[in-house]
């Protein structure tokens, strides 16, 4: 196989009717390690608009349940990208994320922001900042972008933009307009750097909230009020995403799919999990009927008690038929 295989059967493919097929390419096989990284960042940057931040630190979700609201999100994305948005666990996915959404006062507005982070910030890690072993196409961006108008339809978003470019004047413009310090979305931010420092070795992790936060670029920092990152500090993160993009340009094509529910990082669900069963069940979200809770914080949600990702299997049923099937394996009677 050849190191451009992917990329030559995506061309071959429609990037509206296959827009999912070039999705699960680019995140299972061409890209999967740098967009964890762009979709991660694109989280990271909502948490900095003060109605999406101080929401996040209102729940107390990403706070007190880090580990397991970063493992719903990603979980509840693959599902939805692995499987589609037709019948099944895709579509069950879907809903888990819209009943969780629905339960907040969240603007139209806030949602197409969110969407754009998603479109956007991909294409700016692999080609504007350089990090990605090869550029993303004009044919792969058009694809990407339309598989997320899709999602966001799915969503009951309004007014989503058409194309790449309107998604990015509106990632931009809304973050210019908005971008601003709030306690709930520093709150969130530290959470999830402290998570983030927690994916690695003990020996790594002074250095890896220093290099995170070079990456974060200016509006960003002033928003979340950290320190201006050094020059090394900028660099250096610079340079090493480009290294390390050189290297894997290098490497023979991936042959097996990496879904984000096979990172080290997931760890809340080790004997598995159904979609409808993880993520927060807000005040008046329906709960599964088998399903035992929690709640959390003074917000009035619940969430999954341990064990209860998956559901309990069905006892075996009693009847009355079990003493003809006992007496049918016991010995002969003795005849006197």
């Amino acid at each position: 196989m050849q190191r451009f295989h992917w990329r030559d059967e995506i061309r071959g493919l429609d990037a509206e009717a296959d827009c999912e097929r070039i999705v699960r390419i680019l995140g299972t096989l061409e890209f999967p390690w740098d967009l964890e990284q762009a979709l991660g960042l694109a989280l990271y940057r909502t948490y900095a608009v003060p109605s999406i931040g101080q929401l996040l630190g209102d729940t107390h979700e990403f706070t007190e349940r880090t580990q397991h609201r970063y493992d719903d999100t990603a979980l509840i994305l693959n599902d939805i990208m692995e499987h589609g948005f037709g019948p099944g666990r895709g579509r069950d996915a879907l809903r888990r994320m819209n009943q969780m959404h629905r339960s907040y006062d969240i603007s139209n507005d806030d949602y197409r922001y969110v969407l754009s982070t998603f479109v956007v910030m991909p294409v700016r890690w692999l080609n504007d900042y350089g990090y990605g072993w090869r550029r993303l196409s004009d044919h792969e961006i058009a694809a990407s972008t339309n598989y997320y108008r899709k999602l966001g339809r799915h969503m009951g978003i309004k007014d989503i933009p058409e194309t790449y470019a309107e998604f990015r004047q509106l990632m931009d413009s809304y973050e210019a307009e908005h971008f601003a310090f709030t306690k709930g979305g520093r709150a969130v931010s530290d959470a999830t750097l402290d998570l983030m420092v927690d994916f690695y070795p003990a020996w790594q992790r002074p250095l890896v909230r220093p290099f995170t936060r070079g990456l974060l670029d200016p509006p960003l920092i002033k928003a979340f009020d950290y320190p201006e990152p050094s020059a090394f500090w900028r660099k250096g993160g610079d340079l090493a995403l480009r290294l390390r993009a050189r290297i894997v340009r290098r490497m023979r094509p991936r042959k097996e799919q990496r879904w984000a529910r096979m990172s080290p990082n997931i760890r809340s669900y080790p004997e598995g999990y159904e979609p409808d069963r993880i993520g927060t069940f807000p005040k008046g979200c329906p709960v599964p009927h088998d399903m035992l809770t929690r709640d959390v914080g003074a917000t009035g949600a619940k969430v999954p008690a341990p064990g209860q990702a998956v559901a309990p299997a069905p006892r075996a049923p009693e009847t009355a038929n079990a003493a003809p099937e006992t007496a049918s394996t016991a010995p002969e009677p003795t005849e006197r």
